[in-house]
C-alpha cells in the first residue's frame, strides 16, 4: 500500500533483519590484487555481434544465494562478462513509446527487458492474490493508493506514501536488474530508474499534492539509499513535446487518465523541466547519454548504431563516468555481487527513516494493528513464499528458506 513502505517502517512492524554474511564481507575485502579481465568497450548490436560466442552459464541467482564460499569456489563474477554487459535505463515523459522501444532494443542487444514498476508490484502478492481487495476491512487511511487513485485523487493524504513507495519499487528493481548482470553476464534495459524517481517527487511537490515535510522526507530517504546503487551505464531519453504528451494520453484510451485533472501543461512541462534541467544534466556527468525527439517515433536500428559507437572505457580514473564500474579486482566483484544478490533485505531497510513529523506519513497506533491483522492473514502472507499449505504449496519438510516475500516487498 502507498503508506506502506513509511508507515510499516516507523511502526517497525518489520524489523530490520540481522546481517548474516558480516564475516564473509569482512573475507572478501581482503584485496588478493587478482586483475580484472578487460572488457570489449562497445556494445554490439545484433549485426555486429559475434553468434558463435557461448557465454557461461548463469547462476541461478533467484533460487540460490550467492555468498563468499561460491565466491572462493571460483564461481567468480566477470567471467560471464561480454561487451553488452551493461546497463541501459529508457526515460521520457508519460506516453513516450518507452515500452515499446525499450522492448525492441533489448531484444536486438540480447538484453534483459524490465518494464516500468507500477504499485501493481507491491500489491499483487507472490501467488497472485491482489491485496487491494482488503481494503473494505481496512481503515480509512490504511487502504490501498495507486496510480488510479492520484489520477482521480491527486490531493489525497496518501499521495507522498505513493510516491515514496514508487522509489522504493524502482530501487528495489535496480537491485534486481544488477543481480541478474552480475549472475548472468547479461545486460539490462530498464524503463526509468531509482535515479529519476525525483522527477516525480518535485513536479508532484510543484503541483501542491505533496507537502514541503513529505518532500523533505523523501530526500532523507532518497539520500540515504541512492548511494548504494551503481549507476547506469547508459541513459537514453526519448523527448516528446507537451502538447503530444496530452494527445497520446488521450490515444492509449486509459479511461482514468483522460478524465484526469492532473496531467495539464503546467504539470508536464515542470516534469520536462526536472527531466532536462535537473535529471539528465546530473546522470550526465556519469552515465553516457542520448537524448532522441521522438515525436514521430524513431527507428531502433539508428539508435543501436550510435549506442555502437560510444566507447565506454574512453574514460580514465579520475573521470566520475563509469566510475561505479572501474572495480580493481575480481574480490570487489564479488563482494558488489554478493551485496546485490543475497542482501537485498538489508539495502530495503535503508528506508526506514525515523520521521514522525509528518502526519501524512504516519498510521496511528490502532489502524497499525488493524492492518498487521488483515494484511499477514491474507491468501499467501503468512508465511514465506512457498510455505503456505493453504495456496497448494507442499513438500514443506523438504525446503529451506528461499525469500522472505514480507520484508522484500512491504
Amino acid at each position: 500500500m502507498a503508506w506502506f513502505g513509511i508507515r510499516v517502517g516507523v511502526s517497525k512492524v518489520l524489523p530490520p533483519l540481522p546481517r548474516a554474511t558480516t564475516a564473509s564481507k569482512a573475507l572478501l575485502q581482503i584485496n588478493l590484487k587478482v586483475p580484472c579481465p578487460i572488457h570489449a568497450a562497445c556494445i554490439s548490436g545484433s549485426a555486429l555481434r559475434d553468434k558463435s560466442k557461448v557465454r557461461p552459464a548463469p547462476f541461478p541467482y533467484k533460487t540460490k544465494s550467492y555468498n563468499f564460499w561460491r565466491a572462493w569456489l571460483q564461481d567468480t563474477t566477470t567471467d560471464r562478462f561480454d561487451e553488452n554487459t551493461k546497463i541501459v535505463v529508457v526515460e521520457g515523459p508519460i506516453a513516450a513509446g518507452k515500452t515499446a522501444f525499450a522492448k525492441s532494443l533489448a531484444e536486438d542487444l540480447d538484453m534483459l527487458h524490465m518494464p516500468e514498476v507500477t504499485m501493481d508490484d507491491f500489491y499483487i502478492n507472490s501467488y497472485g492474490y491482489d491485496m487491494r481487495k482488503l481494503d473494505p476491512q481496512l481503515p480509512v487511511g490504511a487502504r490501498s493508493y495507486d496510480e488510479k487513485n492520484f489520477c482521480t485523487e491527486p490531493n489525497h493524504e496518501n499521495t507522498a506514501n505513493f510516491q515514496i513507495m514508487k522509489y522504493k519499487l524502482r530501487y528495489s528493481q535496480y537491485i534486481d536488474a544488477l543481480a541478474h548482470l552480475m549472475n548472468t553476464g547479461q545486460g539490462v534495459v530498464l524503463e526509468r530508474c531509482a535515479y529519476s524517481d525525483f522527477v516525480f517527487m518535485e513536479t508532484m511537490h510543484n503541483a501542491g499534492y505533496i507537502s514541503k515535510g513529505a518532500r523533505d522526507v523523501y530526500y532523507d530517504i532518497y539520500k540515504n539509499t541512492i548511494g548504494e546503487l551503481m549507476k547506469p551505464h547508459l541513459v537514453i531519453y526519448l523527448d516528446v513535446p507537451v502538447p503530444l504528451v496530452q494527445q497520446r494520453i488521450k490515444e492509449r484510451k486509459i479511461p482514468y487518465e483522460i478524465s484526469s485533472k492532473v496531467f495539464t501543461k503546467q504539470y508536464l512541462s515542470d516534469m520536462e523541466y526536472f527531466y532536462k534541467q535537473r535529471y539528465l544534466k546530473e546522470i550526465g556527468s556519469h552515465a553516457e547519454l542520448l537524448i532522441y525527439d521522438w515525436s514521430s517515433y524513431g527507428d531502433v536500428e539508428v539508435v543501436v548504431e550510435d549506442i555502437e559507437r560510444i566507447d565506454f572505457d574512453n574514460f580514465d580514473k579520475y573521470d566520475p563516468k563509469m566510475k561505479d564500474w572501474r572495480l580493481t579486482n575480481e574480490w570487489d566483484w564479488n563482494t558488489a555481487r554478493i551485496r546485490y544478490t543475497s542482501e537485498k533485505d538489508d539495502l530495503l531497510t535503508l528506508f526506514m527513516i525515523p520521521r514522525l513529523d509528518v502526519p501524512e506519513l504516519v498510521l496511528n497506533a490502532h489502524d497499525v494493528h488493524k492492518l498487521n491483522q488483515v494484511w499477514w492473514n491474507a491468501p499467501g502472507m503468512k508465511y514465506d513464499k512457498e510455505f503456505n499449505t493453504d495456496m497448494g504449496d507442499t513438500n514443506l519438510l523438504f525446503k529451506t528458506k528461499k525469500q522472505d516475500y514480507r520484508s522484500t516487498t512491504a
